[in-house]
């Protein structure tokens, strides 16, 4: 799945809108990647948590990147998730990584040892990858995920770090958002949202832009929500944040990746299969997803 997230203009230069011509993508015929018809005009994320990447190989990984970077055009930024448990491991993801044609990475909190990761190994890890990384690192938080959250305290360390660019935080707490905002304003760092549910609401506190998995089926009305928090139309952003929120928590918290997947075969995407162990949705579940989007006036 390529269109996994959205970054914005800020973000490495990349963003836009759904307007133009389309591209299709032809990646192979493993289960994880298929033909994939995207609109033009962003930059792309690949292997955040909508990604499945801890369901593939480390040559699979590479390999999803490689293909992508070989068919978007050169001028689209390519994001991709290279994250391990270790440090060194990381290091050497990432490393392939922007050999493979990522033009950034985002590095997941390691988690497997969530009791010991202390700011001061947190910090001790991101540094020693962003120092040997070829290509600036975006720290990312999704305590969902990882039962981890960055500390504030770490993010505003690290943020000094000239390989650092930004974090994507993905935990809903604006108030924690508005922190690190504040914490790092003196610095060259760029926050952004993890979620549509929440990107008003981290744009009027100061962050730039969003990487959202709703982007993959709604992408054109998360672009609109962006322009319209960017020229100040707070109204109309406020009613365009509402329908999307339903959407939002149906493809993540409710239903997650079987939900985003499924969604995106409805709006003309590939979604496909998911990889063992996640399940299919059952009847009851694509029935409450698909209410959850026309509801909202979606479908």
């Amino acid at each position: 799945m390529l269109r996994e997230d959205w970054i914005p203009r800020r973000l490495l230069g990349g963003g836009g809108n759904d307007d133009g011509p389309r591209c299709v993508i032809l990646t192979g015929e493993a289960p994880y990647v298929k033909e994939i018809v995207l609109p033009l005009g962003h930059s792309f994320v690949l292997q955040g948590s909508n990604g499945e990447f801890p369901f593939l190989t480390s040559s699979e990984r590479l390999e999803v990147v490689s293909r992508a970077r070989q068919a978007l055009p050169k001028d689209k930024l390519l994001l991709a998730g290279s994250g391990c448990e270790s440090t060194q491991a990381t290091v050497e993801m990432t490393v392939s990584m922007a050999q493979a044609g990522a033009d950034a990475a985002m590095v997941v909190t390691p988690c497997y040892y969530r009791g010991r990761m202390s700011s001061t190994a947190l910090i001790h890890h991101y540094t020693k990858v962003a120092d040997l990384s070829p290509i600036p690192v975006v720290l990312y938080s999704v305590p969902a995920n990882t039962g981890l959250d960055l500390p504030v305290d770490a993010v505003a360390t690290l943020s000094q770090h000239p390989n650092i660019v930004g974090i994507k935080d993905s935990g809903g707490d604006v108030t924690r958002i508005g922190l690190i905002v504040h914490k790092t304003r003196s610095q060259d760092f760029q926050v952004l949202a993890g979620s549509a549910g929440f990107l008003l609401a981290s744009y009027a506190i100061g962050a730039v832009g969003g990487v959202c998995a709703l982007a993959n089926v709604l992408g054109a009305q998360v672009c609109q929500l962006e322009r319209l928090c960017l020229t100040g139309q707070w109204e109309d952003a406020q009613k365009l944040q509402h329908r999307l929120i339903e959407p939002n928590t149906a493809v993540t918290q409710r239903f997650g990746i079987p939900g985003l997947k499924k969604t995106m075969d409805w709006f003309g995407y590939y979604g496909g299969p998911c990889r063992s162990p996640l399940q299919e949705l059952s009847p009851a579940q694509e029935e409450a997803l698909r209410l959850d989007f026309a509801s909202n006036g979606w479908l």
